[in-house]
């Protein structure tokens, strides 16, 4: 990946590097960069897959789609792959950076296609991109340090009969609050990451091993399906996931709540089976409130 791109600004890339420097937050552009490296034509396809059956669409031809927090680029391509008229934005400058490679791999130059650093929280900034027919942000916004308000801002850019399409973690009580601080503790430095990786890494290995030993299966399947989630890679993801700091969770009866509230109605909903990962939701902005 190309150094940092134009679409980047001094102020907020100052901001956000001084909060990854004081361990308060996970520097997710560069596992995203990482990604980059093993993304192939086979994780898009999976990705695009995914996309259009949480929708419901088969296409996005002519719809105007706004990914809030763009991370690896990845649902953006799939978005412009579809039709869509895409505009990307993320507060991680190499997630920028990230987003902008892949649309130079595969639409260089493309007016139809919007490369921005921003932020989900500021609502200015959020205002000024207008209202989408399709707004994205899965698993970004529980990573703001302040959820509840990026989860408000976001649904204010859904046009009338739009959808929004979002993923929360899922609220576990007290184990929730125990992964929040082995966040914070890999976020702290290089000591915190290694101690944090070496021991849950391995745990995860050995509890999946552990389990294809016993229900008799291929143990290698696990990884080379992986992929069908979203397209994703399953050793970027663990180490988003240890990382992920800030980090906030949400009953899925609240977010349908919240959203209740502000106008829209519930279209599908994808839950964990109360693990740790992510709850699914895509809901449809009513035309009047």
């Amino acid at each position: 990946m190309r150094g940092l791109p134009d679409s980047t600004t001094p102020e907020l890339s100052a901001s956000h590097r001084g909060e990854v420097d004081r361990g308060e937050r996970f520097a997710f552009g560069e596992n995203w960069a990482s990604f980059l490296r093993v993304l192939d034509e086979d994780r898009i396809r999976h990705a695009q897959v995914s996309l259009t059956a949480m929708l419901g669409l088969p296409s996005l031809q002519g719809l105007s789609f706004l990914d809030v927090g763009s991370g690896s680029g990845l649902s953006s391509l799939v978005a412009r792959r579809l039709g869509a008229r895409v505009t990307s934005f993320d507060y991680d400058p190499s997630s920028v950076g990230c987003t902008l490679e892949l649309r130079r791999r595969y639409f260089p130059d493309d007016p139809d296609w919007q490369v921005l650093q921003g932020s989900a929280l500021d609502a200015a900034f959020m205002k000024s991109l207008g209202v989408h027919d399709v707004v994205y942000s899965w698993g970004v916004l529980h990573h703001t340090g302040a959820m509840w308000e990026g989860l408000d801002l976001a649904g204010l850019a859904v046009r009338p009969e739009g959808s929004l399409f979002v993923a929360i973690y899922n609220d576990q009580g007290p184990w929730s609050r125990r992964w929040g601080k082995l966040k914070r503790l890999y976020c702290s430095g290089p000591l915190g990451r290694a101690l944090v990786s070496s021991t849950i890494i391995p745990f995860w290995i050995g509890r999946q091993l552990a389990a294809d030993v016993v229900w008799r299966r291929d143990p290698t399947r696990y990884y080379r399906e992986y992929r069908r989630n979203r397209g994703m890679s399953v050793w970027h993801d663990w180490h988003d996931w240890l990382g992920g700091y800030p980090f906030e969770v949400a009953k899925p009866e609240a977010v349908l709540a919240f959203y209740r509230d502000r106008g829209f109605e519930l279209a599908r909903l994808k839950t964990c089976g109360g693990s740790i990962g992510c709850n699914e939701f895509v809901f449809a902005r009513r035309s009047t409130p």
